[in-house]
């Protein structure tokens, strides 16, 4: 994944955060090239942090990760977009304040208030009011370092992942962030692995989907352990579904199960061949967004997948369940709306 963070792309799409190379790598771009120095990549001395700007096109950019606040469905993407919707999904409007507009990947909420959004030169955001508003808590305008997941357990304690096994954790809400230090990987003399989504199950045991078929995992937060699950590309994003079954999915449509907390895996079955970028459970069936328009389903708790092609290729990038357990999908072009001929699910 190191060598794709700097190609260009099967989309054109003009990043400069490493998450977005699922947007912009071709599906069977290598992944044994190491990654670069940190710090070789200083931003320039100019940069400034400067608020998003409000725009009337905000529900069409690209879109990379979303969460509920309550029935609020809060969704997070390029140039510091943040899009809410108090309609389950019907329309959403843009958020009043946000301090930052560069690319933001990731938002978590503990509760129908507090919710947390990470991104592009290791931003942190906080906000206490269901993301109408947001508070810068933590940058690093000194090397594009950026945070790809965050998770919190609860209002004070929580853990944010990204660039170069870069970790960070809280105890305080986010007031300060303290870097956690990784163990090398098997055979590696250093860690250097990117960490694209942090997730947990019920009983609060940690797993990070990484490069190189690498699972992290944690009962604490501080001590990790690398769990090898036989597969050589990248994991994007990951899942515990409510029966405690564990889902990993990443390059070239390739989801992998685990249902003894991730102690072993095997590779779920799915005919298309189309990265996988996120994750859902509702109404006892399990969904993944993939590129190249790819929705897939599962009845059998991820074991198997079934799926269909929207016919202009729109890459999916992120999906909800929003109040009433129906889906919302997001994409390169911001909120998705299915075709007279493909119905809601």
């Amino acid at each position: 994944m190191s060598e794709i963070v700097h190609r260009g792309g099967r989309f054109g799409v003009l990043m400069a955060l490493a998450l977005c190379v699922f947007l912009a790598c071709p599906a069977n771009a290598r992944e044994e090239a190491s990654p670069p120095v940190p710090g070789a990549g200083a931003a320039p001395v100019s940069l400034k942090i400067e608020p998003a700007e409000a725009t009337t096109a905000a529900a069409k950019a690209m879109i990379l990760s979303s969460a509920r606040a309550g029935k609020r469905i809060v969704a997070v993407g390029n140039h510091g977009i943040v899009l809410l919707s108090d309609t389950d999904g019907a329309d959403f409007r843009q958020a009043k304040s946000v301090p930052v507009r560069s690319t933001l990947t990731a938002v978590f909420f503990v509760d129908d208030k507090t919710g947390w959004a990470v991104g592009q030169w290791g931003v942190v955001l906080r906000t206490d009011d269901a993301g109408e508003n947001w508070t810068l808590q933590r940058y690093d305008t000194s090397v594009d370092q950026p945070l790809f997941s965050v998770w919190f357990r609860d209002g004070e304690r929580g853990i944010a992942v990204g660039l170069w096994s870069l970790v960070i954790s809280t105890v305080d809400g986010g007031k300060t962030w303290t870097p956690v230090k990784l163990p090398p990987p098997p055979g590696r003399k250093k860690a250097d692995r990117n960490l694209l989504k942090i997730f947990a199950n019920r009983m609060g045991t940690l797993f990070v989907a990484a490069e190189q078929g690498m699972i992290l995992k944690s009962y604490d937060g501080e001590n990790w352990t690398y769990v090898n699950t036989g597969y050589k590309g990248s994991f994007w994003t990951g899942i515990v579904l409510n029966n405690g079954a564990i889902l990993v999915g990443g390059l070239r449509g390739t989801i992998y199960r685990s249902t003894d907390e991730g102690r072993s895996w095997r590779e779920a079955k799915s005919e298309f061949k189309s990265s996988i970028t996120d994750f859902a459970e509702a109404g006892g069936k399990v969904y993944a967004t993939a590129l190249d328009g790819v929705f897939l389903e599962s009845g059998d708790h991820g074991a198997t997948f079934t799926g269909s092609q929207r016919e202009d290729r729109l890459p999916f990038t992120a999906i909800s369940v929003n109040s009433v357990g129906k889906l919302v999908k997001f994409s390169k072009q911001g909120v998705v709306k299915d075709p007279p001929n493909e119905p809601s699910k």
